[in-house]
């Protein structure tokens, strides 16, 4: 590939998304790969944000992101590192020179470090680790003995702290001298001589106002602080809720040792979401940067339960194979009966499972919510009973058949809509992931009554 085409390298369809990677940028950065220009490589990817930079690694191809590194290595930084996904950073760091990895991570404020080796082996996070200065270091050694997914790993420790006395003016001037003030705050922590939060200050009432006024005056005392145990699905749900933009970390002794900002809790909530679609879909924790042995363990345990569920479902057919026998027609009509039914399940087990992570199902709501979804799987299996009543008569001539597959209609939705609500409520009352485990009983339940109503029906009243 020569220079020119390099240059002319481009998107067939000439589509593109807003914000997504544009085709016709990848074809070019991987023709500078290919070819080994190394200037070209730094003039593509020198305008991109580390975000992108982050995505293009993790969809190119392994040999792709091989070769890219080792031509790129010296221009990559600690905001790719930190943007990267949990799967493929301790590959990245694999092809990374000392001194790049060294300067990449100083730059990183110590929540993006702790995040960057915590899913590390130890030999990696010992070279990660060695690269920091001491007071860094000594920082990130700290937060990784709190316990995973934590506030403790969340928090960073940067931060800006006042005594109660100081004036704005006295903040303001701190400010200006400080050296190392973390890259983004938005508020001023307030303590007290033991460092226990008494309040916080924004920065733009604190710039709105005369140097002369005492900070205690202009203080925020409707703060929200958050243990360094609480778990970080709690932390970003208290960020969505209370509209927070910033909380102190503090110990069990309640004095501050961090602050959460809102773009972790907000990668929290987007990280939570993921990991429930993925579950519900029995595909555990799959990346597109994932390999075929890796995309074959995480999904074989669930395909695997899948097939005890059908096999459950097929020893309910056995029973009744006279009856499919003597009426050919059952056969063609079951299919609609478990599909109906799984679809109605899978409804309201998504809207409960969301609604349970985000605490709006609850023990005082629950009544009514169950109440709620098994009137609305009543009236929808009312409606296609009729249709599909109407549908088994015209289609086979067969009056008895339209009643028996009508029936059938009505008890499978009403069923699988209280399925898809009771079932993660239970395991979520057991202490199971509702997302995790729920898909699985659902289908079984749906199959396995849909099955037995349908073909029981047609035993007692077409035989």
């Amino acid at each position: 590939m020569s220079e020119d085409e390099l240059q002319e390298r481009d998107d067939p369809s000439g589509e593109t998304d807003a914000y997504a990677l544009d085709n016709r940028k990848v074809g070019q950065i991987l023709g500078a790969v290919e070819l080994g220009a190394a200037e070209r490589l730094d003039e593509l990817l020198e305008p991109l944000h580390a975000a992108d930079i982050a995505d293009l690694l993790e969809q190119i191809a392994p040999g792709e992101r091989r070769d890219l590194l080792a031509l790129w290595s010296a221009g990559i930084d600690g905001e790719v590192l930190s943007e990267l996904d949990d799967s493929l950073r301790a590959e990245v760091i694999e092809y990374l020179p000392a001194d790049v990895l060294a300067r990449a991570v100083r730059a990183l404020e110590s929540d993006d470090v702790v995040d960057l080796v915590e899913d590390l082996e130890p030999q990696q996070q010992g070279v990660v680790l060695s690269a920091l200065e001491e007071a860094d270091r000594a920082a990130v050694e700290q937060a990784l003995t709190y316990p995973e997914y934590t506030a403790g790993r969340l928090m960073q420790r940067e931060l800006v702290m006042a005594p109660a006395h100081w004036s704005v003016g006295d903040a303001i001037d701190y400010m200006r001298a400080e050296e190392d003030l973390p890259e983004q705050f938005y508020h001023i922590m307030i303590v007290d001589p033991r460092h226990k939060v008494i309040g916080q200050v924004a920065l733009g009432r604190l710039m709105a106002s005369r140097r002369d006024v005492r900070l205690t005056d202009i203080m925020d005392e409707d703060f929200v602080p958050m243990p360094v145990t609480q778990s970080q699905e709690d932390v970003a749900y208290a960020f969505n809720q209370y509209h927070l933009i910033t909380a102190p970390v503090v110990n069990e002794d309640e004095r501050i040792v961090g602050v959460i900002t809102i773009d972790d809790a907000m990668a929290v909530l987007s990280e939570e979401a993921e990991e429930d679609i993925l579950r519900l879909a029995g595909a555990g924790e799959g990346r597109l940067s994932d390999g075929i042995l890796e995309t074959v363990r995480r999904r074989f345990p669930w395909l695997f339960v899948n097939l005890l569920t059908a096999i459950a479902a097929s020893v309910v057919i056995a029973q009744f194979t006279g009856v499919i026998e003597a009426i050919v027609a059952l056969a063609v009509l079951m299919p609609i009966v478990a599909s109906m039914g799984g679809n109605a399940g899978t409804q309201s087990l998504t809207v409960a499972v969301r609604a349970i992570a985000t605490k709006d199902l609850t023990g005082s709501n629950a009544l009514r919510v169950v109440r709620r979804e098994a009137v609305a799987g009543l009236l929808n299996g009312l409606a296609f009973a009729v249709i599909m009543g109407v549908v088994g008569v015209l289609w086979f001539g067969t009056p008895v058949l339209g009643a028996v597959i009508g029936i059938a209609m009505v008890v499978n939705l009403v069923i699988a809509a209280l399925a898809g609500i009771l079932i993660p409520m239970g395991l979520e009352r057991l202490g199971i992931d509702p997302a995790l485990a729920s898909g699985a009983f659902v289908t079984t339940v749906t199959d396995v009554v849909g099955f037995f109503a349908f073909l029981g029906l047609a035993a007692v009243l077409m035989l």
